[in-house]
């Protein structure tokens, strides 16, 4: 495998640097063995990210040891680098809120732990979900992860209350799929100032035969999810840890938002 392919671009570590902890060293003597360099432990995170190998992989890479990796993700997902980074990501590009889309989706979750759950459609085996908030142009605006076992309509607050930027005070449509039908969340949601959708994808076909002004919007919510299971750590959790595996989904998802900025 060539590793050079998942490497950190310039232009990105332009965005990351400047988030990440200054440093300080606690030996008492002031010295002690040289510290890995900040670039090449964000490359052994990326390249785990993407590839969904284990972290002692990365020894075999050349990129960085695995302990000095595992070690920083831990130490910068503490401090928050990796949401920040998203936060930023959205803050440059801009939201598009002429509609917004959300949809949950299961995934695997092999090693269990906090909000894993068993997967209703995968012969109940451990998986976890994450409910995703997307606007116009597909960009993710929240994330929220629960139990595989755990309803999307249950998960539509919690995913509204975890938008990484300020919604307008506008009336905003929000798309929905025939799952997430009830006159409390419709009750709710207008409350909140938006206005539901709520159609099945027969009947999203439907309306657009019947009117060529018709557009469709849940399909963008789902080829963000699709992005999401590219890198690979996100379409198996192999975390045991909830905030390492919600630390990885911010990582990202910041890595979309950018990725979009800076490629066009």
């Amino acid at each position: 495998m060539n590793s050079t392919q998942y490497l950190i671009s310039d232009a990105l570590w332009a965005k990351i640097e400047p988030l990440l902890p200054i440093h300080k060293t606690n030996h008492p003597l002031g010295t002690h063995r040289k510290r890995v360099d900040n670039r090449d432990a964000m490359n052994g995170i990326l390249f785990v990210l993407r590839t969904g190998c284990q972290w002692n992989a990365l020894n075999a890479t050349g990129i960085c040891s695995s302990s000095s990796a595992h070690r920083r993700f831990q130490e910068w997902r503490d401090a928050g680098v990796f949401e920040r980074f998203w936060q930023n990501g959205l803050i440059y590009e801009g939201v598009d809120w002429s509609s917004i889309s959300m949809d949950g989706c299961q995934t695997k979750a092999p090693l269990a732990g906090k909000k894993t759950g068993k997967n209703p459609t995968d012969r109940a085996k451990q998986g976890v979900k994450r409910s995703l908030l997307t606007d116009a142009n597909g960009l993710p605006l929240a994330v929220v992860s629960d139990g595989a076992n755990v309803h999307d309509i249950k998960l539509v607050l919690q995913t509204l209350d975890a938008l990484e930027c300020y919604r307008p005070p506008l009336k905003v449509p929000l798309y929905l799929d025939k799952g997430y039908t009830g006159q409390w969340l419709h009750d709710e949601l207008v409350a909140l100032n938006y206005i539901p959708h709520v159609q099945s994808r027969a009947e999203e076909a439907a309306s657009l035969k019947q009117s060529d002004d018709f557009k469709a919007h849940r399909w963008v919510v789902e080829r963000t999810h699709s992005w999401l299971n590219r890198y690979r750590r996100l379409l198996v959790r192999w975390e045991k840890k909830i905030e390492n595996y919600e630390a990885m989904l911010h990582f990202a998802c910041g890595l979309i938002v950018w990725n979009k900025s800076l490629l066009g």
